[in-house]
């Protein structure tokens, strides 16, 4: 409804419990509120905003051309939206660790749950290209300090670590630098683009912070299923970008029915209906609450 039945602080702290709880907690990625809404009706634990994915629906590559500014207020209009956490791609916090300290702040009062930094340099790269190049670890340790100083008003809002060093320095320095992460404050290790459940296995064993997995398709790691990541001992799990693709795919097969049979007839099967999406957007509810406030007659 257009008014939010649980607050920001009560989000927050539902989540920090939630990863306290030893569940795997499985997190799609939303590009719009109207997603988010769909993945909290399928009863999923919370939602993913991929900067990505961001990105992309603006007509970008991912390579870090977006601003603090787009990022926080699209993560507002998603996490608004839903009763659900919503954790946000942060990138590499914008800058240095004074913006990633801003960064922060701007997503707390913006009503975020929690969101990831990286240890990429700009220009930053997807985690499953090759390519990428690394901050230092005493730099990203003292961006993560400065995260965890900008959370006060609110410890409980997740700050997550990603390190895409598997790919550049090698499996043992990305863990050495998720303990350096950790030891900084992060709260969840985020480690990108793992080869196979060997490399998931040996990372799980050598760090003791809650560990998230990015299941990404079409990337370097074999799409684990839930049951393999909890067998794995893994806390958290993110679907970042495949709720895009099965949009881009379903809207590029319909325009394709409208070219070739000169209606989109032939697809309207696989659609949302208009009742299913007056459900989904609670149509009757705001119609109950308008009648409610304007029933007034003048005299």
């Amino acid at each position: 409804m257009l008014f939010g039945n649980k607050s920001p602080f009560e989000k927050r702290s539902a989540f920090k419990k939630m990863l306290a709880s030893g569940k795997l907690l499985k997190f799609p990625g939303a590009f719009s509120p109207l997603v988010a809404m769909q993945i909290e009706k399928m009863g999923f634990d919370g939602v993913y905003i991929s900067g990505s994915v961001l990105s992309n629906d603006l007509g970008y590559p991912d390579i870090g051309l977006t601003t603090l500014t787009e990022v926080a207020q699209r993560g507002r209009q998603i996490a608004r939206v839903t009763a659900l956490p919503s954790i946000i791609d942060a990138d590499t916090g914008f800058g240095v660790a004074m913006n990633a300290a801003r960064t922060i702040q701007e997503f707390l009062e913006l009503g975020l749950s929690g969101c990831h930094l990286e240890d990429q340099e700009n220009p930053k790269r997807c985690g499953h290209l090759d390519g990428k190049s690394l901050v230092t670890t005493s730099d990203m340790v003292q961006k993560i300090r400065a995260a965890d100083q900008a959370r006060k008003m609110d410890p409980n809002f997740v700050i997550i670590a990603r390190t895409d060093a598997r790919a550049t320095e090698g499996l043992d320095q990305a863990i050495q630098r998720a303990k350096a992460y950790a030891d900084a404050g992060a709260d969840v290790i985020f480690t990108e683009a793992l080869k196979d459940e060997s490399e998931f296995e040996k990372f799980r064993k050598a760090v003791k912070t809650p560990l998230l997995a990015n299941m990404t398709e079409f990337g370097k790691s074999r799409l684990l299923t839930t049951t393999e990541l909890e067998n794995l001992g893994y806390n958290m799990v993110i679907y970042p970008v495949t709720t895009l693709r099965l949009a881009m795919g379903a809207a590029r097969k319909g325009l394709a029915a409208i070219q070739t049979s000169g209606s989109q007839e032939p697809v309207v099967v696989d659609m949302q209906t208009r009742q299913e999406l007056y459900d989904l957007t609670n149509y009757e509810q705001y119609n109950q609450l308008d009648q409610n406030i304007f029933n007034f007659k003048l005299k």
